[in-house]
């Protein structure tokens, strides 16, 4: 499974929701569904703003966790 780490790398810059909306240039709703929800379907569009917004690279967003059996 994967899961999106918008969110932990946003904070480790210092940077909210609010701010990495308007730097994304993305509705402050699409942030904070990727941000709350680390398994949204989100399109690579979307992620790609984020990544550069953030500046990081796509993958540094993306994790792999193992399934819970």
């Amino acid at each position: 499974m994967r899961r999106l780490r918008v969110k932990e790398v946003a904070q480790a810059k210092g940077i909210g929701m609010a701010k990495l909306s308007r730097m994304a240039d993305l509705s402050y709703r699409t942030v904070q569904s990727v941000w709350h929800n680390p398994q949204h379907d989100v399109s690579f569009f979307t992620l790609d703003k984020i990544a550069k917004a953030l500046g990081v690279p796509v993958t540094d967003l993306i994790e792999d966790v193992p399934e819970e059996k």
